[in-house]
């Protein structure tokens, strides 16, 4: 016997990484070092810093990968994998540098991790993140046929005078709430134990969804917030603290940015909470806490300014093409 009859074909997986070779140098930022290929990734630190932080943070997809395999679409879950670990560097005020991936499947399929790579390249360019290197494991036996499981982690800078702690955080500051673009990484568990129960189909299409068919609606992926946030930075936005909504919602998430005896009371009105989640409440019979505290309800991530930013806030949000929202004031 050889490796190849025990199910891991070597001579595949060079094949694939040469196939996605593109892909990957297309993210690269001039700090990347070496190439694609050895044994681990080289990235140069940017200048310009007086005290450079590293800021790193670490996720994966979750039970979205059982839709996307359904559907057999796999490029969506990608981009997923890269904004769940951008997004929570950034709420320390970190610019992301570079990414890596972990990819772990039954038996290597060409064409759909090509996809899931082109995905994570994409997330990737909309952070301004090199990806530069990752893992792509054939582990036959240990998945089913088609399926596979990613896991990513991501690496970011931030000067150490700017770290945002939760001590910036005053009392009277405003939490500005900034749209999702749907269910984005979390809960999908309940969602897929709802679509199970009650036999339905991921090719409806429910009139609120404008002819997109759920699967559709349910794999479009999540925001990444990184580019219009920084960039608001630099225009003069003075944010205090952010908070990334992921699982546990915004009453789990929301109180990680604030130093401890303080809270926000949120409306609950003050935002249009989008069609897809009043669809799982009502097919699932779900209590709106149980929502509160699964999904992120149409918000995906939480800026905190001072009162007299809240108008400016707002407004160059609005300029990036995301809404935002006034949630409430911390006390």
């Amino acid at each position: 016997m050889d490796y190849k009859q025990a199910g891991v074909d070597v001579e595949a997986g060079r094949e694939f990484v040469d196939n996605i070779r593109n892909m990957v140098i297309s993210t690269h930022r001039p700090e990347v070092l070496g190439a694609l290929g050895g044994f681990s990734g080289l990235f140069a630190l940017p200048s310009g810093y007086k005290e450079p932080v590293l800021v790193s943070g670490t996720d994966g997809v979750g039970t979205k990968l059982k839709l996307a395999n359904t559907l057999n679409c796999h490029h969506t879950v990608g981009i997923d994998l890269v904004a769940m670990c951008v997004n929570d560097v950034l709420t320390s005020g970190a610019e992301p540098l570079f990414f890596l991936d972990y990819l772990a499947t039954g038996k290597l399929n060409h064409q759909q991790l090509t996809e899931v790579v082109s995905g994570i390249a994409e997330g990737c360019r909309l952070a301004g993140c090199a990806l530069i290197g990752g893992e792509t494991a054939e582990m036959p036996g240990f998945y089913p046929p088609g399926e596979y499981d990613l896991a990513g982690f991501c690496v970011g800078i931030v000067e150490k005078s700017l770290i945002l702690d939760g001590s910036q955080v005053k009392v009277g500051d405003v939490a500005i709430g900034l749209e999702s673009s749907g269910v984005h990484s979390n809960g999908f568990s309940l969602v897929r134990k709802i679509i199970d129960e009650y036999n339905i189909s991921l090719q409806d299409c429910p009139d609120f969804l404008n002819q997109k068919s759920l699967g559709e609606a349910l794999l479009t992926p999540t925001k990444i917030y990184v580019k219009p946030i920084l960039a608001g930075q630099k225009a003069g936005l003075d944010i205090h603290g952010m908070a990334h909504i992921t699982g546990g919602g915004l009453p789990e998430n929301l109180p990680r940015c604030l130093p401890e005896g303080m809270s926000i009371d949120v409306d609950r009105n003050s935002w249009q909470i989008p069609p897809i989640f009043r669809w799982i409440s009502e097919v699932g019979n779900v209590e709106e806490e149980a929502m509160f505290n699964t999904f992120n309800m149409g918000i995906g991530f939480v800026v905190l300014v001072s009162q007299n930013q809240v108008e400016i806030t707002i407004n160059w949000f609005a300029s990036q093409g995301i809404k935002a929202y006034y949630l409430g004031e911390v006390n």
